[in-house]
């Protein structure tokens, strides 16, 4: 693979080293958005995504924002992010776990989770737990989806 579609194929989503065949590992990394360790945001085989770690961090600091609603937009944003990076959409997504400080704060969480997935009849699964979470977190989560 020349350079020039190495920085093509990183542009979209995937690392420069992702095999072409679909049925290949495939890491998916996004602009603004990072681990502080050597992972990507995601990893596709086939139609099959899951992600790592998201977090509701600001993409021009990347820090956590100062409210919960704040991280709960940043978060869900991040989601969109990843799933389109990987060549699908918010309706690919299966299923998402999320994390919270503070479970009675998930009315934060259900105002941006409406406005992404509106529609009662096709909403992905979603597992909330209550975590103790650090760095400022106040909320995390990661997802599945399968992209056809």
């Amino acid at each position: 693979m020349d350079t020039a579609d190495q920085a093509s194929q990183h542009h979209r989503g995937m690392s420069a080293e992702a095999p072409a065949s679909p049925a290949r590992r495939a890491s998916i990394y996004v602009a603004g958005f990072s681990h502080k360790n050597p992972i990507p945001a995601g990893c596709r085989i086939g139609p099959l995504l899951m992600s790592g770690s998201i977090q509701g961090n600001d993409p021009a600091t990347g820090k956590p924002a100062q409210t919960i609603e704040a991280q709960c937009e940043y978060m869900l944003a991040n989601v969109r992010r990843i799933v389109e990076a990987a060549g699908g959409t918010t309706g690919d997504i299966v299923k998402l776990t999320v994390w919270m400080q503070d479970r009675n704060q998930r009315p934060a969480l259900n105002k941006p989770w409406l406005e992404m997935f509106p529609n009662p009849e096709s909403r992905p699964a979603r597992h909330t737990m209550q975590a103790d979470l650090d760095m400022g977190k106040l909320i995390e989560c990661d997802f599945t989806a399968y992209i056809a």
